[in-house]
């Protein structure tokens, strides 16, 4: 029985191939940065109101400019494919049919066209900057081409992180069944079907134009450092805000200082993110830092928290503490891994009713009515320590 986020992964991690799955669920080096996202929302806890009518509960919300049932966001995750055949297609799906946005990520297998065509909606595009900058531009052009609402400019892969778990299981693009994994995939019978029917998963949006890409089986490390610009400063972000006309968010924030030079740069969205642990370890948790870019930006910018979602109590506590929505990656993943375009949505779903729930045992039958009164935090300056 599926009855919260931890079920989807425990089912996803029966159903994916290992290296897979690790892919999935990983960080960088010790993980101490992914535990401490997940120990952050531990540490603060409610005060609820009682005798307050709850019998109608509102979650939905905007965020920029753009209205949602509930305030969850899908993170930009680079290829969905592995965790499910055309897993962005059937993300975005999701993402449509639950009343939230799906953020496509530059490293996806299906390509921004595909997306837009083949699962309509209010999308977002997640931007990582290449060294050919010209193929850069291209790539914003294309998402406004086709339709996406909002440009999310990843900031903090200037290299990519040490994901020792990728390292182990020998992690490649595309995927390829080895001798060390052989008997592992062969026992995961429903994801080896889907592959062999589906074997080529690549990076969609670049392929035959970034360098190695659909030309050989590379390690995500080899493929990744030979793609990311580690020159990019903030001269650029004036360049990228120029190219895209719509909504803007940065993404990779970690700071107040930094959140409101990027607002000062134009851009109206700051996505507090540490990568999911994926990048630096031994940083903050996202919720550790949301009071402090809170403060820094004020009303200049609407605020996302990207890091540690797995329960609806989860996101109440970042909206509290002054977050406009949350993005979830690791949790639709699962639902992807556990049962395609119906997992995702039940993971969706599992959040959904969590939020609902939480809203109406702390006495706020509206989401608007979160604030810091709604949360005991013994000492706000050490909230994810």
């Amino acid at each position: 029985m599926i009855v919260n986020i931890e079920d989807l992964r425990k089912r996803a991690r029966r159903r994916l191939p290992r290296s897979v799955f690790d892919y999935i669920d990983g960080a960088a080096e010790d993980e101490l940065t992914l535990r401490r996202n997940h120990r952050a929302f531990q540490r603060v806890s409610f005060r609820p109101r009682v005798l307050v009518d709850v019998s109608s509960i509102d979650q939905s919300t905007t965020i920029l400019g753009q209205p949602l049932a509930s305030p969850l966001i899908l993170a930009p995750t680079g290829l969905c494919g592995m965790a499910a055949v055309r897993g962005e297609l059937l993300a975005a799906r999701a993402a449509v049919r639950t009343g939230t946005i799906f953020t496509l990520s530059t490293m996806s297998a299906v390509s921004i066209e595909d997306v837009a065509q083949q699962a309509p909606g209010p999308h977002w595009f997640q931007l990582y900057v290449w060294r050919d900058r010209d193929l850069t531009r291209s790539l914003i052009e294309r998402a406004a081409a086709a339709g996406y609402r909002a440009l999310v400019l990843t900031v903090d892969v200037p290299v990519l992180g040490q994901r020792e778990r990728d390292l182990r299981n020998g992690a490649t693009i595309p995927p390829r069944v080895t001798f060390s994994n052989a008997l592992d995939t062969a026992l995961r019978l429903s994801w080896l079907f889907n592959f062999l029917r589906d074997p080529w998963i690549d990076f969609a949006n670049v392929k035959g134009r970034a360098t190695g890409s659909g030309s050989r089986i590379l390690s995500l490390g080899e493929y990744t450092t030979a793609q990311f610009d580690p020159t990019v400063d903030w001269d650029d972000l004036d360049w990228f805000r120029s190219l895209w006309k719509g909504p803007m968010a940065v993404k990779g924030i970690m700071s107040g200082d930094d959140a409101r030079r990027a607002v000062n740069h134009g851009v109206e969205g700051i996505i507090v993110s540490n990568h999911g642990g994926r990048q630096l370890d031994g940083l903050p948790s996202a919720l550790e830092v949301l009071p402090e870019v809170v403060e820094a930006v004020g009303n200049h910018a609407e605020i996302i928290v990207d890091g540690g979602i797995r329960r609806g109590s989860d996101a109440l506590k970042a909206i509290a503490l002054g977050a406009r929505a949350c993005m979830i990656g690791r949790p639709y993943l699962y639902g992807l891994g556990a049962g395609g375009q119906a997992g995702a949505e039940k993971a969706i779903e599992i959040l959904r009713a969590e939020i609902a729930r939480g809203l109406a045992l702390l006495g706020r039958p509206k989401l608007s009515d979160l604030d810091r009164s709604a949360l005991r935090l013994a000492n706000e300056g050490q909230v994810g320590r």
